[in-house]
């Protein structure tokens, strides 16, 4: 954030205003990069008056100097800079955005989410997101029948940030796959139980990539009821989800699942293999220490890595 420092020198402020006027973009963008560098009380004011400029390097250099200021009159620049033809000048204000940190910038923003560019549309969320701003729970939450996949993904992230229990219900019920992967991943964020019981739920859903975000946001909520679940997981139909259930029964240290993860150690993949002995290592339950020395000898050099590992952790 860019702030006024008295002591510093301000003795060619009204040569870089000037250039700002220049009948050359290449000196006014200059001009700009000098200004944002200044500690000067009114340089945000001269920065906002270029948001206009007639070319789009000169925009390009305002976008990305607006990003080192976190007010409400930034926002509103970089809000027109969003919607600019020069796509370049577009990103560079979505970046900044996605800078910003003052939950009062938020009213700039709200007329973003109507855009007709789903551009607009996802960067204004994504600027919104960590602003967590109850304000930005409205849109958001529309946003989510949006025909845009990324635009429905960055509204998730503003629901999801915003960490309100009132939210879950609108991440649970997410409309397509790529949403509802995103929305179990949100929900990480909490130990909730409710939480918990609705990513559980999502371990039967139709598609692979969600059972699998499922699991391993399982592992990171912490709720011990979910093993049952996740146990359930070891016989799915695709690796990738056997994998994460795996990794997420070492995460809750779940005694109980050892003899099922040990049955992974006979796995066809090494990648599953080495998983089974990695949770079989954060559990360090005693019984798991004959299946994992019958698999010393494993045929994958990581794989007999990680059985050493976990007979360790189990002494």
């Amino acid at each position: 954030m860019a702030t006024f420092d008295p002591f510093e020198d301000f003795g060619n402020a009204d040569e870089i205003v000037g250039r700002l006027a220049d009948a050359d973009p290449a000196v006014r963008r200059l001009a700009v990069i000098d200004l944002a560098e200044t500690a000067m009380p009114d340089s945000l004011l001269h920065l906002l008056a270029m948001v206009g400029d007639n070319d789009a390097t000169v925009r390009l250099q305002v976008a990305m100097a607006l990003g080192d200021f976190d007010t409400i009159d930034a926002a509103s620049g970089l809000a027109k800079l969003l919607i600019d033809l020069d796509r370049s000048v577009g990103s560079a204000a979505a970046d900044s955005l996605a800078e910003l940190k003052d939950p009062s910038a938020v009213p700039a923003l709200l007329s973003l989410p109507t855009h007709p560019d789903p551009f607009v549309r996802a960067s204004g969320f994504r600027g919104m997101k960590g602003l967590r701003s109850r304000a930005a729970l409205g849109p958001a939450l529309k946003a989510m029948s949006d025909e845009s996949a990324q635009v429905r993904a960055e509204a998730l992230g503003v629901i999801a940030y915003l960490k309100l229990e009132e939210t879950l219900p609108s991440l649970i019920a997410a409309a397509d796959a790529s949403v509802r992967a995103e929305a179990v991943n949100a929900l990480s964020f909490t130990k909730q139980v409710a939480a918990a019981t609705a990513v559980a739920a999502a371990l039967r859903d139709d598609v692979w990539q969600v059972r699998a975000a499922a699991a391993q946001s399982l592992g990171r909520i912490g709720q011990a009821f979910a093993v049952g679940g996740l146990v359930a997981g070891l016989a799915d139909d695709y690796w990738q989800v056997r994998q994460k259930c795996l990794s997420a029964l070492g995460s809750l240290k779940a005694q109980s699942a050892v003899a099922d993860i040990a049955a992974q150690l006979a796995s066809d993949l090494p990648s599953l293999r080495k998983e089974a002995a990695a949770a079989l290592g954060e559990i360090a339950d005693p019984s798991a220490r004959e299946p994992l020395v019958a698999h010393a000898s494993d045929t994958d050099p990581d794989v007999r890595k990680t059985v050493r590992w976990a007979l360790t952790r189990i002494g």
